[in-house]
């Protein structure tokens, strides 16, 4: 090959070559800018998973994302590889509105008291969504007292159970509700609770 067909045959691919890495160090950038809008949450939502994950938990995740609302939820937040607490206690002390949503089985988790806890002991806004439980019902399980790592965090937890409920929350029965209602009336009682954090 001669060399004029050699500089006819290399001049593109070279060219092709610098388009697909401009092109991928484009798409790198938008991802690093991607990611650091997706690390700032707006509000923290702490479930059990086994309880809400596929019903109300996912619903307004979803509701609060179409809002413009950058929502935190474990199972879609979260990646391979994310150490849970670490994670877990970034999107708390990034969020300005806690919704904690009280289900039969919330109260038996490590996990969702600790959320909980963190929520309250940070001065986050707390929306309680009482989903098939009364704020009465609510009392720190006996497999968290076997499983809390201190006293303290038995006490902890007992104080941010006491706090919510002494906190006015949405009641809802998953039997008899309306599943659309609840998720729009949290949805409002979000947004305005965020737009009272930005004044």
């Amino acid at each position: 090959m001669s060399a004029s067909a050699m500089r006819r045959v290399v001049a593109p691919r070279r060219a092709a070559v610098s388009r697909i890495l401009a092109n991928y160090q484009g798409m790198t950038a938008a991802t690093t800018r991607k990611a650091a809008a997706a690390s700032t949450v707006d509000v923290f939502l702490s479930h059990r998973g086994v309880d809400t994950k596929s019903t109300v938990a996912g619903l307004l995740y979803d509701r609060l994302a179409q809002m413009g609302v950058r929502p935190f939820l474990d199972c879609r937040s979260m990646e391979p590889g994310d150490k849970i607490y670490e994670r877990v206690d970034a999107g708390i002390r990034q969020s300005r509105v806690g919704v904690a949503i009280f289900s039969p089985g919330y109260c038996d988790s490590v996990f969702c008291l600790h959320e909980l806890a963190m929520m309250v002991e940070a001065g986050k806004k707390l929306i309680p969504i009482f989903y098939d439980v009364k704020p009465a019902d609510l009392a720190i399980g006996a497999t968290v007292s076997s499983a809390a790592e201190s006293p303290e965090d038995l006490a902890r937890y007992a104080r941010a159970i006491r706090e919510a409920k002494l906190t006015v929350g949405l009641t809802f029965d998953s039997k008899k509700g309306d599943w659309s209602d609840l998720v729009s009336r949290t949805s409002n009682v979000v947004l305005k609770c965020l737009k009272q954090a930005k004044v």
